[in-house]
């Protein structure tokens, strides 16, 4: 069985600003256990990224 995460991430429009929250957010959850799965834009603002990882 697995479980699954749903993120959503603000961007600022600032790629540099941008960058680092995307890869601060996936360092966090890869040190939590959590497998990156997908991302959707949901605007020009706005990101839902999905993880996942394996249930005990």
């Amino acid at each position: 069985m697995r479980q699954y995460e749903v993120v959503i991430v603000r961007l600022a429009g600032r790629s540099r600003s941008d960058e680092e929250g995307l890869t601060d957010l996936l360092n966090e959850r890869a040190r939590a256990g959590w497998h990156f799965h997908s991302t959707t834009p949901l605007s020009t603002t706005r990101v839902l990224a999905v993880f996942y990882r394996d249930a005990a």
